[in-house]
């Protein structure tokens, strides 16, 4: 199976992608990782100096390193000290969710903290000069939401456009994925104060979350995880995309169903031992786009681990191989 796999992935893309069933459930596998791989939401960057850094939730933001984005090796956490004001949205300051980039010389990280099932949740930013473990500095808090609001404050993604405006999209069910205008110097909230809205679901919970924003070929490629996640192996937790022509929409799907009206075009399922995929990030590689997710192992008592594929552009449209 190792060496079928090490051919598969030889292969050019859009090869692969013809070799592949063409039924709607005919998901991959995850490609071979080893090491630490036990992780929740993982996001992932290549640093200046050639090595994967990959952060997770929980544990003060958890640290892998990897040489070759296989092996990985758990390298402590991004902060040594937890931020005080952690303790109002999580008792036990427990932050979720991380983003990094890499913009103007520094790495940016933003992340959530919240507690399970509150909308009580604020959005925290830090910064560093390496990208490594230990290193990061927290510059408090970007945007916040109590139990007034209509929406909630977690799973950010910063996204960059090619003209320097800075996006923060963010959100979890509620009334689904937001995004807001971020300052480029600061990287704090921008003077432009609208909230604007990308992707729901038309029935409560309306359990869509984990925004990400690709751009690809002069489109806005939305990815998000739908249904329900943190059960092991009994989520449903997946995976879908949309596209637009802006970063603040209106995506919609391959079959045209805008993603604010429940719309989304499947990336990655449930598929044999390998449950729930979500919580995703997406890099950007020399040899492509790479999906960095978690999954629950039904083999391993439904044990969250850390999932990587390629992504090909089938029609313009994210596959997973």
């Amino acid at each position: 199976m190792r060496r079928r796999r090490a051919l598969l992935t030889a292969l050019p893309a859009a090869l692969l992608l013809a070799l592949l069933p063409s039924g709607a459930t005919a998901y991959p596998n995850p490609g071979l990782v080893t090491g630490d791989v036990v992780v929740h939401d993982p996001t992932m960057i290549k640093t200046t100096d050639g090595r994967y850094v990959l952060y997770s939730t929980h544990g003060g933001l958890e640290a892998r390193t990897s040489t070759d984005r296989t092996h990985f090796t758990r390298a402590g956490s991004a902060f040594t000290g937890l931020p005080s004001w952690w303790a109002e949205y999580s008792p036990e300051r427990d932050p979720w969710a991380p983003d990094i980039s890499y913009h103007n010389g520094a790495y940016w990280m933003y992340y959530a903290v919240s507690s399970f099932g509150s909308n009580h949740s604020a959005i925290g930013l830090a910064k560093s000069s390496t990208g490594l473990p230990g290193s990061w500095s927290d510059r408090g808090i970007v945007y916040r939401t109590s139990t007034s609001d209509n929406h909630n404050a977690i799973d950010p993604n910063l996204f960059v456009d090619d003209d320097g405006s800075w996006w923060l999209s963010f959100g979890s069910y509620w009334t689904g994925i937001k995004m807001i205008r971020l300052d480029p110097d600061t990287g704090n909230r921008h003077s432009d104060r609208t909230v604007h809205s990308l992707a729901t679901r038309p029935d409560a919970p309306h359990a869509v979350e984990a925004p990400q924003i690709v751009k690809r070929d002069g489109y806005y490629y939305l990815f998000a995880s739908y249904d329900r996640c943190c059960a092991g192996a009994d989520s449903t937790y997946k995976i879908k995309a949309g596209r637009a022509s802006s970063p603040t929409g209106p995506y919609t799907d391959r079959n045209g169903v805008r993603m604010m009206d429940g719309g989304g075009t499947p990336v990655l399922e449930t598929h044999g031992r390998y449950i729930g995929p979500g919580g995703q990030s997406v890099l950007k590689d020399s040899d492509g786009h790479v999906l960095v997710y978690h999954y629950y192992d039904r083999d391993d008592n439904g044990t969250p681990k850390l999932g990587i594929n390629l992504l090909g552009w089938n029609g313009g449209w994210p596959t997973a191989y």
